[in-house]
């Protein structure tokens, strides 16, 4: 791609700034980083570089900010998070070009993400007043419960979805938290371009948006002593240290949505089409297989194995992969040539132990961070290629015999962030998705969200639920008040 489309390039014909403490500036350093397009695999931006200064400045804003903003309704707080909603949709499509040419998700998936950014943001909104607490009849007296913010906020989110993570910061600022988002280094761009919209919006210091080349940033934010709670979405090692490092600086309250090695059970009285088409969309190729809820485990009853293979390598080479500014494409790029050389790692990896390639098996073109989606069977349900992450578009095809296996199987990785059944049993499917560890299932279904349907994974999934009013809740304090009259 010689040149950028005209509103691309519109699109980052401006000064990178950053968000702390209601001021639009660069980093107190004045160090900044490149961004290089996985797209173009050229420079797109010079990007501020905050360090410890910057996150201390945007902190002790949040700190000074929280009694005015915890004191503000809750339905004043949410009005300012529709009006935010709002701007995201007026902004939408600036806001996909930048994830497109940032992250590499094809224009259809980015102008989606917006849409979801955006009924999120007005989701948590029109929950606001389920900040309530309970009467208890405990004794003659009056016993109440009331939801009271937690304080200072951390919000840590990855580049698959850049600006609908982004916007996850609905959930605390409706609860009154004031709060400071930590985009990922590889895909900042609309959540600094949000950090713009959003300053036209709140208070100084209800709202940072802060991005450095680098861990000191987050570990920063994790450790200071004033941030009370930490939302982290990505990866199971990431995950792990910020917990050893929230553990380390105080008490505080870290939630994590993880990875996942999720599986797809298909038996053989299913609906083999729609499961073929549940596999390839759950697989989650359009983004290239980069989402942590990718059932990146087909599962399938071996007297119907050779049938769904065929029919999902099928639907797989139809799929069209290219440029992810044009509107046909169906698949992207990798975010970058690390990701893009370790998904090519992983398909040497498999068939050096023993896996076939179906289709696919390296990369999309001769140029570019483009990966085939690739289909592999003969994978043995204790191989390297089953059970890591890869967050790649990789699709394992495992057989297996019987009920009882097909659950040992499914349960039988680290993880356990989603599962999925299909069946024509209603008997099986409820026994099945019952015995699987996994915290978002479903029955002859698979990849969808609903709102307000709790997603969140068990064992190194994470811990914590997104997405509804439990997220929303996570938020919050429980206060008891005991009321005691006089006789």
């Amino acid at each position: 791609m010689a040149e950028l489309p005209a509103p691309v390039a519109r699109a980052l014909d401006r000064e990178w700034r950053l968000l702390a403490g209601g001021e639009l500036r660069a980093a107190r350093s004045g160090r900044t980083f490149r961004r290089v397009s996985p797209v173009t695999e050229t420079v797109i931006a010079e990007v501020p570089d905050a360090g410890q200064a910057d996150v201390d400045d945007a902190v002790a804003a949040a700190h000074g900010a929280r009694r005015a903003w915890r004191d503000t309704t809750a339905t004043e707080r949410a009005a300012l998070v529709r009006r935010l909603a709002d701007l995201v949709e007026r902004h939408g499509e600036e806001l996909a070009l930048l994830d497109t040419i940032d992250a590499g998700s094809p224009i259809s998936n980015s102008r989606a993400d917006v849409a979801v950014a955006a009924a999120q943001l007005r989701m948590f909104a029109g929950l606001a007043l389920e900040l309530k607490g309970t009467t208890i009849p405990a004794s003659d007296a009056l016993h109440l419960t009331v939801r009271e913010p937690v304080g200072v906020v951390a919000r840590i989110v990855p580049y698959n979805h850049p600006l609908m993570f982004a916007c996850k910061v609905g959930a605390p600022l409706v609860a009154g938290n004031p709060t400071v988002l930590k985009p990922p280094e590889a895909a900042p761009l609309s959540a600094l371009r949000l950090g713009e919209l959003a300053a036209e919006v709140f208070p100084p210091g209800v709202l940072s948006v802060l991005v450095g080349d680098g861990p000191a940033v987050p570990d920063a934010l994790v450790r200071h002593r004033k941030v009370r709670r930490i939302g982290f979405i990505g990866s199971e090692p990431t995950g792990r240290a910020i917990q050893r490092a929230a553990a380390e600086s105080g008490v505080k309250d870290v939630t994590l949505e993880l990875g996942g090695k999720n599986a797809m059970v298909v038996f053989a009285d299913a609906d083999l089409e729609a499961a073929a088409e549940g596999a390839v969309f759950g697989m989650n190729f359009t983004w290239s297989g980069q989402s942590c809820g990718s059932n990146s485990r087909l599962l399938v009853q071996r007297e119907v194995h050779d049938r769904l293979v065929a029919r999902v390598v099928e639907l797989v080479e139809a799929r069209r992969i290219g440029d992810p500014l044009a509107e046909w494409s169906e698949q992207g790029t990798m975010i970058n040539r690390a990701q893009y050389e370790k998904s090519l790692r992983y398909i040497d990896i498999a068939v050096g132990e023993g896996a076939k390639v179906a289709t696919g098996g390296g990369p999309g073109f001769e140029r570019g961070l483009y990966v085939a989606p690739t289909v592999l069977t003969d994978v043995t349900p204790t191989s390297r290629i089953a059970q890591e992450e890869v967050f790649g578009p990789l699709l394992s095809v495992i057989p297996f015999d019987d009920e009882r296996e097909a659950i040992e199987i499914a349960n039988g990785v680290e993880y356990g962030l989603t599962a999925s059944v299909w069946t024509r049993d209603l008997d099986r499917a409820h026994r099945v998705v019952r015995e699987f560890e996994a915290g978002h299932t479903w029955i002859n279904g698979s990849s969808r969200h609903f709102p307000n349907v709790p997603f969140g994974g068990v064992k190194g999934s994470g811990v914590g639920r997104e997405e509804s009013l439990e997220e929303l809740l996570s938020y919050t304090d429980l206060k008891a008040i005991n009321v005691m009259f006089r006789r």
